[in-house]
């Protein structure tokens, strides 16, 4: 799914005459790592604090699903804590770039119990990666108390999977919720490669 995805984008930024894409750093990785363009094409790394300009963000009520307002793209300014201090909120945020790894909008908030930074997403594998899936989150979320939900919505095709942030490497209690996204989408992006590379490898 990622492969071909990425293959479609390449296309895409190809149109154009000139012999070079701009893209940001994950996807520039896997372009060179699986060699999915020639080398008469130059990339060129974005900045990668401008992905989510263009992403849809909802601060929602926790209790009725309502949206409380929509956001733009500076409030992700914010500390991360911001979650802490409204606790009857979550972020409800959608992003084109979203689409390029199969997930189809994060919800992110502070879970009541365990003060967590929770985030949970649906994520578009088939129902066939299960044990690459949790073999790569066992693998990739960090410390004793890591958890995660994972179930596969038959009615959707889609995984809903809930886990925290805080066992992300790379998690500060400091960061901003755009430094937050950023994460999640690098978590997330090599949680789909990696996946489907270990179900390949075992079939």
């Amino acid at each position: 799914m990622l492969h071909k995805q990425m293959k479609n984008y390449i296309s895409s930024e190809l149109m154009s005459e000139e012999k070079q894409v701009e893209l940001y750093q994950e996807e520039k990785e896997y372009i060179e790592k699986y060699e999915l363009i020639s080398n008469d094409v130059t990339l060129i790394e974005k900045d990668p604090t401008t992905r989510f300009r263009e992403a849809y963000i909802e601060r929602c009520d926790k209790e009725t699903e309502e949206t409380i307002s929509k956001e733009s793209f500076s409030f992700l300014e914010h500390p991360i804590d911001y979650l802490q201090k409204h606790k009857n909120e979550f972020l409800y945020f959608e992003s084109e770039w979203l689409e390029l790894i199969g997930v189809d909008a994060i919800a992110f908030e502070v879970n009541d119990v365990f003060g967590t930074y929770d985030v949970m997403v649906g994520l578009k594998l088939q129902k066939k990666f299960e044990a690459s899936l949790k073999e790569n989150l066992r693998k990739d979320l960090h410390g004793d108390e890591a958890k995660f939900e994972l179930m596969f919505n038959q009615d959707d095709g889609l995984w809903d999977l809930n886990f925290a942030l805080n066992y992300v490497n790379g998690f500060k209690e400091e960061m901003s919720l755009e430094e937050a996204y950023r994460l999640i989408y690098r978590f997330l992006f090599i949680l789909v490669e990696r996946t489907e590379e270990g179900s390949s490898n075992a079939n």
